[in-house]
């Protein structure tokens, strides 16, 4: 798959919303046929869970992602953070000479533990359960595509050091994808599928960026995320009851965004953060 983190980076530093919804209406038909494309995907069912007023009330929505911002940045002694091996005497020497110590092989081996951070938070049940969807490849992908923005969108803010490490990441991502794609059953024409999700992954990026512009209107997140994460159809409005949930997905990416951005540079190209945990929602409620 062709990279194009470098390009989406180079679009999302436009400074006029105007241009940015400017490409999009250009590329929003191309999207939503790979969308429709994507939904005829084998071995992956893509019918929404549907919602009912009674299907989040053990979840206390209202009261999730109220709290102030804070970094999200491991603790020194915490268990899960992943450090540096460090050696010494002849293995170090050895290594060295091997260029194991160069900037190239500490960003990548830093890449992929942010992209283990990814995982670890799109992989596990609690997201699902937390915004009632159904575990199905479309919502991993939507879900990994929006996890995966919270970071470059933080990476970006470093400058080309960031940008250029963010471009390991994606890689890192793009490998997985594909061995994902595998696993749902897709071995011919993998190409031209990884092709047509790579453009809904820059579609939903310049998509993120726009609706958190100071100039975006209040509801433009809530609207991106229904039409991303929650829905097959683009042109369709949420019930009552599934507004009360994308809204509530809604204030969690906010706040992600506002942890992220007190998030130290070394936290991040080290991967030693964490996401907002979404475990056990019902005696936390986040709030």
């Amino acid at each position: 798959m062709l990279s194009r983190w470098s390009k989406i980076a180079q679009i999302s530093r436009m400074e006029s919303r105007g241009k940015i919804l400017g490409f999009l209406n250009c590329e929003i038909d191309l999207f939503r046929r790979n969308y429709a494309k994507v939904a005829a995907f084998p071995a992956a069912d893509f019918v929404d869970k549907g919602f009912k007023d009674g299907d989040v009330a053990t979840v206390k929505l209202d009261k999730m992602f109220w709290s102030n911002p804070r970094s999200l940045a491991l603790v020194k002694d915490s268990p899960l953070r992943i450090e540096e091996p460090h050696y010494e005497g002849i293995r170090r020497f050895m290594l060295k000479l091997m260029l194991f110590y160069s900037k190239q092989s500490k960003s990548i081996r830093g890449a992929n533990v942010v992209y283990k951070r990814v995982l670890t938070q799109v992989d596990k049940p609690a997201i699902y359960n937390v915004f009632n969807l159904e575990k199905t490849f479309k919502t991993t992908f939507s879900l990994l595509v929006l996890h995966m923005w919270l970071c470059l969108r933080r990476l970006k803010a470093e400058g080309e050091e960031g940008v250029e490490f963010g471009q390991y990441v994606y890689e890192i991502y793009n490998h997985d994808l594909e061995l994902r794609v595998s696993k749902a059953g897709v071995n011919l024409l993998l190409t031209k599928w990884m092709k047509d999700l790579e453009k809904i992954f820059y579609g939903n990026i310049v998509a993120y960026d726009a609706a958190l512009l100071p100039e975006a209107g209040k509801d433009d997140l809530l609207i991106v995320l229904w039409r991303n994460v929650f829905t097959d159809d683009p042109e369709s409005e949420p019930s009552d009851a599934a507004k009360h949930v994308v809204q509530a997905m809604a204030r969690y990416v906010r706040h992600e965004v506002s942890c992220l951005s007190l998030t130290d540079k070394e936290a991040m190209l080290s991967g030693n953060f964490m996401f907002t945990s979404l475990d056990n929602p019902r005696e936390k409620n986040l709030a």
